[in-house]
Formats: C-alpha cells, sequence, structure tokens
C-alpha cells in the first residue's frame, strides 16, 4: 500500500491556511502541491479537525 507523501496534519493546516484568506497559488506553493491536489484534499477533507482525518 502507497505510504501517503503530507500527514493528516499537514492538510488540515493547508486547508486551515486557505480558509483564513491565504491564496490558494501562495498556499500550495509553500506545500510544493498542485492546485488539483488542494482541491480534491479540499472536495475529500472539508470540515474535518485533524482528529477526524485519521479516521
Amino acid at each position: 500500500m502507497k505510504k501517503t507523501r503530507y500527514t493528516e496534519e499537514q492538510i488540515a493546516f493547508a486547508l486551515k491556511q486557505a480558509e483564513t484568506g491565504t491564496r490558494v497559488g501562495e498556499v500550495c506553493r509553500k506545500m510544493g502541491i498542485s492546485e488539483a491536489t488542494f482541491y480534491n484534499w479540499k472536495k475529500k477533507f472539508a470540515g474535518l479537525g485533524v482528529t477526524e482525518l485519521r479516521r
């Protein structure tokens, strides 16, 4: 099984950054991900906290 590159905390941090007003392009550049990856994370994990992501 493939190991994920980013931890749950990193994913939650990226989503929180965008929610607080940081531009998506800037968040993606800092994390080293594409905007498509960011929006996939947003679709999959939106509204979940770090504890819910681990389930």
